[in-house]
């Protein structure tokens, strides 16, 4: 008798084993139909599958996470299937599920055209349609290597090939399509009902340039219709405020060929950038971080010693002189430890907080750049704090509540939280290694914190914690992490005089809020489509006169606003006054103030938001004061 335990924790019982769609049946017709795999002992499993033991079963439907992976995954398949029956002598290679959809690579003697996506996706949904049964059978590792080279299928038959050991392999088949892949599937292709194919683009077999380019297509799934509008209605949004794009319409920063990867920043980027510097450099001060500025270019014999060179190096520039090699430094921590390092410390001078707008390059390849958002030259808003064990807990602790008071200033109230463990390429001891990942958890867990596991994804030097923002339209960026370290102050010589007089190694975390000031300034100008709040933008008003006769009091109103410390500027052109209302909107300033007779008669200004909101006539006074109040509070214009 097989017996098997639901989540709700009542059993079923059976006199013989039994699939897991069958499981689906006992319970329910209406679960039966809904069925798309199964969670057996917490493994994902096909409805197909057959229980032969006492196991834990949960039915995967629509309704779980897991529900729609398996529809985007089987969707690669679709897609897939398709390519196959119009273009038979397309080669498959491989087809993955990436965020919000899949993408599946092939091979053809032509590009794809937007009429042939066109064409595919109409196939997609001719075969969902068929009902086609989805099974999956277990074939010998040389069955299937000829089988699929025996259908011109030689990318298939490389990828198992490649598969260590001599296990058997599984195909799925759905009607006259059959695929190599671990699975699961849904059960039949009527499963799939809601998808679109989004693009083409090219990519190296196996991601390495010296061979073939494959041809990428892209496509999105989901379970219901409008769940795939809201998608392609956030990517219509995301198009809009591509930072690139307003970056040259509201003429902030440009990238140029001759420096890949390195931002040439104009006068109202600049500005931009100096409110999030300074800003920050007022937080290091109230919070107790010492600023400090560090080499750029360190000798290579540093980098060896802190495990750069070993563990980072393919992402190093370096240089030569004198006989001596050098590398630019693509992070700040040895040189923030060279500091510490300078006179001798006690353990009353813990914690030690040490900050640094830190300039850094790391040669990251050219297909990866985006923008200021994935950059080969950047600055991070860098601390290190070097503390004892004993202050690990309340250092962490502060520095999130730290974190959590800037992201709201800046606008963001939704945090994602995750925790990233050891990855195979690391230094330090596994005992350092369990102490440090159990401190982090701690410390997460006292603030009672919802958070995310990242097995594997932490530094090669220590855990991390990585902070994720949510924007306007949903989207999530990565940007504050804290990392303990247990290991590169004791490679890097760094010890400090306890209170019985012993030497010990400080701890050292590696923090930082924003990341990279480029990235968060691109994320800051999409988050607002470019409408920055009053605090941040480059100019928060403009002054238009309407005809010559006010340029005298439109400079006397522009040089008031000046010295209480607005950023403005007087636009007196001989241009209609809604034609520079209308350019200067464009330009999404903040606030337009504007002069005609009335108001030099009066000594006061009529005012407009850049939404276009009349506020009608005020004095200048009223208006300053409405200015820095709505600068003091970081609040974005109506």
């Amino acid at each position: 008798m097989t017996v098997v335990r639901l989540p709700d924790g009542s059993e079923r019982k059976f006199e013989q084993p039994v699939t897991v769609m069958e499981v689906a049946a006992s319970i329910g017709a209406g679960l039966m139909r809904a069925a798309l795999a199964g969670k057996v002992n917490g493994k994902l499993m096909d409805t197909s599958y057959c229980i032969e033991a006492d196991c834990d079963l949960a039915i995967i439907t629509e309704k779980d996470a897991e529900g729609l992976e398996i529809i985007r995954h089987s969707s690669a398949h679709l897609l897939a299937h398709a390519v196959k029956e119009l273009f038979p002598e397309a080669q498959v290679t491989i087809g993955p599920v990436i965020e919000d959809g899949f993408y599946y690579d092939f091979s053809y003697k032509r590009p794809f055209t937007t009429e042939d996506l066109a064409a595919i996706e109409k196939r997609m949904a001719e075969i969902s349609k068929r009902d086609l049964k989805v099974e999956r059978k277990v074939w010998e590792r040389s069955e299937a290597i000829n089988f699929f080279k025996n259908h011109g299928e030689h990318y298939k038959a490389q990828i198992i090939e490649a598969i260590p050991g001599d296990e058997d392999v599984s195909l799925y088949s759905q009607g006259n399509f059959t695929d190599l892949c671990r699975g699961p599937h849904v059960p039949a292709t009527s499963k799939l009902k809601v998808f679109k194919l989004m693009k083409v683009a090219g990519a190296y077999w196996r991601g390495d340039s010296r061979n073939e380019m494959l041809q990428r297509i892209y496509g999105t799934a989901w379970i219901r219709k409008e769940d795939q509008e809201a998608y392609l209605h956030r990517l219509e949004e995301a198009e809009k405020r591509d930072h690139r794009k307003l970056g040259r319409q509201l003429d902030l920063f440009h990238i140029q060929e001759e420096a890949p990867g390195m931002v040439f920043w104009h006068p109202k980027g600049w500005a931009i950038w100096q409110q999030v510097e300074q800003y920050m450099r007022e937080i290091f001060r109230d919070n107790g971080y010492l600023e400090i500025r560090t080499p750029l270019v360190l000798d290579k014999g540093l980098w060896e010693r802190s495990g750069h060179w070993e563990n980072f190096r393919e992402n190093m520039f370096t240089t030569h002189s004198e006989q001596r090699d050098f590398a630019v430094k693509p992070m700040n921590c040895p040189g923030h430890v060279q500091v510490f390092n300078q006179g001798l410390k006690s353990y009353r001078d813990l914690p030690l907080r040490l900050a640094e707008f830190g300039s850094c390059h790391r040669n990251e390849p050219s297909g990866a750049l985006h923008g200021i958002m994935r950059v080969r030259a950047f600055t991070q808003d860098d601390a290190h704090i070097f503390c004892t064990e004993a202050q690990i807990q309340g250092e962490v602790i502060e520095f999130i509540d730290l974190l959590q008071k800037v992201y709201t200033d800046f606008g963001f109230n939704e945090v994602l939280v995750k925790l990233s463990t050891r990855p195979q390429k690391r230094v330090g001891s596994e005992e350092q290694w369990d102490k440090a990942e159990a401190a982090l958890e701690a410390a997460l867990n006292r603030k009672e914190l919802v958070w995310g596991l990242q097995p594997g994804e932490g530094a090669f030097y220590g855990p991390k914690i990585e902070f994720s923002l949510k924007d306007s339209i949903g989207r999530v960026w990565q940007c504050g992490t804290l990392q303990l370290d247990f290991s590169m102050p004791a490679r890097l010589g760094a010890e400090y005089v306890a209170e019985d007089n012993t030497r010990q190694i400080p701890v050292m975390l590696h923090r930082a809020i924003l990341g990279s000031l480029e990235r968060f300034i691109g994320i800051l100008i999409e988050n607002h489509a470019g409408a920055l709040p009053l605090w941040l933008s480059p100019e928060q008003a403009v002054v238009l006169n309407i005809s010559e006769g006010q340029a005298v009091y439109a400079r006397k109103v522009t040089d008031n606003l000046k010295q209480n410390g607005i950023r403005v500027h007087a636009d007196l052109r001989n241009e209609k006054i809604t034609y520079k209302i209308r350019e200067h909107s464009l330009q999404k300033l903040p606030y337009q103030i504007i002069v005609g007779d009335k108001e030099v008669a009066t000594e006061t200004v009529a005012v407009r938001t850049r939404s276009g909101l009349d506020l009608g006539q005020m004095s200048l006074q009223a208006l300053i004061e409405r200015l820095k109040a709505e600068i003091s509070i970081r609040a974005g214009t109506v």
